[in-house]
C-alpha cells in the first residue's frame, strides 16, 4: 500500500512536466497562436494580442510581428509576456533585426520575414517540428549546435566536420501526409 500511494505521489508531482517532455508547443492547438476570423491585428492572424509592452533595446520601440507574437508568452509578465519560458534579451542571440551585417553573418533569405531576422529565423515552432527547442536543423538534440549555428556563420566553423543540413519548414505543405479529400 505504501509502495501504491509513493507511485500515485511522484506521478502526480511529474504529471505537469511530462506535458514538456514532448515539446511546450506539442500541447497547442492550431488556435492557441492563429486565429482566421477573431484575428487580434489587421494584417496577421494572431489569436493572442502582440506583446506592445517590451521593448526593442535597438530602437526604444515595441517589438513587431513575428518577433510580438512570440513575446507575448516568452516574456516576462512585467514585460507584456505570461512567463512561459521567458526570453532573456541580453543572454540571447539577437532577433527582430532589420538591418544584418553581412561581416556578422549571411543569412538565408528563407530565414527573414518581410526582410526582419524574427524569432522564425532560427526557430519554426509547429509542432510537427521534431528538432530540439524548434530549430530549423536537427541538432542532435544540442549536442551539434554548430551545425546549426552554421547556417548563417559558416566562416566561425571548420567545413570539414559540417555536413550541409536541410532547413525544416512547417510551410511547406508538399512535404506534410496527405489526406485524402473528404467526399
Amino acid at each position: 500500500m505504501k509502495k501504491v500511494l509513493l507511485f500515485l505521489l511522484v506521478a502526480s508531482l511529474a504529471a505537469p512536466f511530462a506535458a514538456l517532455a514532448a515539446g511546450a508547443h506539442d500541447e497547442l492547438e492550431c488556435t492557441g497562436c492563429h486565429s482566421i476570423h477573431t484575428a487580434k491585428q489587421e494584417k496577421l492572424i494572431f489569436a493572442v494580442p502582440v506583446n506592445t509592452k517590451d521593448i526593442n533595446p535597438r530602437t526604444k520601440l515595441p517589438y513587431t510581428s513575428i518577433t510580438a507574437l512570440c513575446l507575448s508568452c516568452h516574456e516576462d509578465a512585467d514585460k507584456g509576456g505570461q512567463g512561459i519560458i521567458p526570453i532573456k534579451g541580453h543572454m540571447s542571440h539577437p532577433f527582430n533585426i532589420k538591418n544584418i551585417n553581412p561581416k556578422i553573418a549571411n543569412v538565408p533569405a528563407s530565414s527573414l520575414r518581410d526582410g526582419v531576422f524574427d524569432c522564425v529565423g532560427c526557430h519554426d515552432p509547429h509542432p510537427s517540428n521534431p528538432n530540439y527547442r524548434y530549430l530549423l536543423v536537427d541538432t542532435q538534440k544540442g549536442a551539434k549546435m554548430d551545425v546549426f549555428c552554421s547556417v548563417c556563420h559558416s566562416s566561425k566553423v571548420d567545413p570539414k566536420s559540417l555536413d550541409k543540413q536541410p532547413l525544416f519548414s512547417s510551410m511547406d505543405q508538399r512535404k506534410g501526409p496527405v489526406v485524402p479529400a473528404l467526399k
